[in-house]
């Protein structure tokens, strides 16, 4: 592969990269507005004796929200569960690392993520379709919006994934670079003496 085709890759890792950080930044806004949201639901209810079930409602979609659209951001600063016996082991080095995080991308997130989506669709076709909305009197309508943050969670995740895949390969490439210059440095010197 040649230096300009790394350097694109290179660049494409890093727009995914740039997009995910600025989503999860942005979804943790959702933190505060839920915070908010619950603090002043809390202080109708008990202070005022004024519930709403729509409240209650926007307080499990922003749940929802913060939960699943920032699974990418997550999955980006290496903070999602992993079994780290194997993963941080002192005989993983940096190259076999890389080397799993790119086998379980390609072979288990990216497939897994898009059974997601191809089965979810349906699913938020049919809420749309039906107009459905809470079954609670006063509850939130459009409740499609909500599901379809489903598929989207694992679109995301996929455009992450693809991130992950570019700077795998790089890892392991420079890796490869690496030896090969060792390599052929030692046969220099062989050659020089």
């Amino acid at each position: 592969m040649t230096s300009q085709h790394k350097n694109r890759l290179a660049r494409v890792a890093g727009v995914i990269e740039c997009f995910g950080e600025w989503s999860g930044r942005t979804i943790a806004w959702l933190t505060l507005a839920l915070v908010l949201l619950v603090s002043y639901d809390v202080t109708m209810r008990y202070l005022f004796q004024e519930g709403s079930v729509a409240l209650q409602e926007l307080e499990w979609h922003l749940f929802a929200l913060i939960f699943l659209l920032g699974a990418a951001y997550t999955l980006k600063h290496d903070e999602h569960v992993r079994v780290d016996l194997i993963y941080h082991a002192r005989w993983m080095s940096e190259r076999r690392r890389a080397w799993v995080d790119l086998l379980g991308t390609l072979f288990f997130l990216l497939p897994f993520s898009v059974l997601i989506i191809y089965s979810a669709w349906p699913f938020v076709e049919n809420a749309y379709i039906l107009s459905e909305q809470s079954p609670d009197p006063g509850g939130l309508p459009y409740r499609y919006l909500i599901k379809l943050m489903i598929p989207l969670c694992f679109v995301l995740l996929v455009i992450q994934g693809i991130a992950i895949i570019i700077r795998s390969a790089q890892k392991i490439a420079a890796r490869g670079d690496e030896s090969k210059a060792v390599a052929m440095d030692s046969t220099s010197q062989g050659q020089d003496t």
